[in-house]
């Protein structure tokens, strides 16, 4: 008997440990590919996407603040694996496992759901996730590399908005989908998956020649966005703003299509306007669609219960509902009057 309480006993902390593990492999893995992308700004090396805040985010959502020493463990890999860790990078790591951690407590003070299906609910991980809490990691790494000067104080500004605005997509473009596929999976008729086919072959193509177009044709992956997010919601439409994203990565770090000859400034602002009204356009229009899909879901249910009622009290039958019983005695409400102060 003893045995068994001790198993039980240990299998929360053995369970924290295996979903931690799990974490740091997803970061690191994130973390790698976040730097094929990366670009050079102000002699700083900055990734207009970095996928690990956005691993970090959802996995906080999916599994609890337990799983913060996974983050900060990937963390400190990545960083391992770019330079040699010094006292500086207790800094970096720090900064960048409290702010996933931030955005974790703010979305959950505000009622965030993880099926995204309500407008307050992109809103949110827009605004607390994303633009609020990434604050910090950008402030704190950037800051790092301006005490310790290895980068000028006049050149602050324009890396810690590539840094913000990097840590920002990966929440944006990342996250969702994340949550998206850790999610349960709905139904999806046959014509659904032809539809699904045809969305997917139209993106592989339009979404390379608007990227790679000499006449900057970026515009042209909006009406796809559209189309992903009125057929597909969340799903759909952030997998196309990312690989349009990713797409667009590539293509400025190449230096062709609508970023070919430009500076290096110029092609981080373009890029990151660019991804930031992809991500906002897919992560928004499609939590309204999905919130309005829901509503009249509520409402059709309403009238078919309403119907049923009125077909039973004409036929004169009694309507369904809970068993007729005597009335309740009546009680005593607690509730204050509007004065706010109860009887004496």
């Amino acid at each position: 008997m003893a045995g068994v309480l001790v198993i039980r006993q240990f299998r929360p902390f053995t369970e924290a440990a295996l979903i931690s593990l799990a974490v740091v492999v997803c970061y690191y893995a994130a973390g790698r590919l976040g730097l094929l992308g990366r670009l050079v700004v102000e002699g700083v090396v900055a990734t207009p996407i970095w996928p690990p805040t956005g691993v970090a985010v959802a996995a906080l959502l999916l599994f609890g603040a337990r799983v913060w020493p996974g983050i900060a463990l990937g963390s400190f890999l990545v960083i391992a694996s770019l330079t040699t860790p010094g006292p500086t990078t207790v800094v970096a790591v720090a900064g960048n496992t409290v702010a996933p951690l931030c955005a974790f407590l703010l979305l959950r003070r505000v009622g965030f759901r993880l099926d995204v299906t309500r407008l307050r609910d992109g809103l949110s991980l827009v605004f607390l996730g994303g633009f609020g809490a990434m604050l910090i990691s950008a402030t704190a790494g950037v800051g790092l590399q301006v005490v310790t000067g290895s980068l000028d104080r006049s050149e602050f500004w324009a890396v810690w908005l590539a840094w913000w605005a990097g840590d920002t997509m990966g929440v944006l473009l990342v996250a969702p989908l994340l949550l998206v596929l850790a999610g349960p999976a709905g139904r999806f008729r046959a014509r659904r998956w032809k539809e699904a086919v045809f969305l997917g072959l139209t993106a592989l193509v339009l979404v390379p020649v608007a990227v790679l177009s000499p006449m900057s044709l970026l515009f042209l992956v909006f009406p796809l966005l559209v189309w992903a997010a009125l057929r597909f919601q969340l799903a759909g439409s952030v997998l196309c703003a990312l690989f349009a994203s990713v797409c667009a990565t590539f293509a400025a770090i190449s230096d062709r299509g609508a970023f070919f000859h430009l500076s290096d400034v110029e092609i981080m602002v373009k890029l990151q306007t660019f991804n930031g009204s992809a991500a906002l356009t897919a992560l928004l229009l499609a939590s309204v669609i999905t919130e309005q899909r829901a509503t009249r879901r509520s409402v059709r249910r309403a009238c078919e219960e309403l119907a049923e009622v009125l077909e039973h009290l004409a036929a004169g039958e009694p309507s369904p509902g809970p068993p007729a019983g005597p009335p309740p005695e009546p009680t005593e409400s607690r509730a204050a009057p509007p004065g706010g102060h109860g009887n004496p």
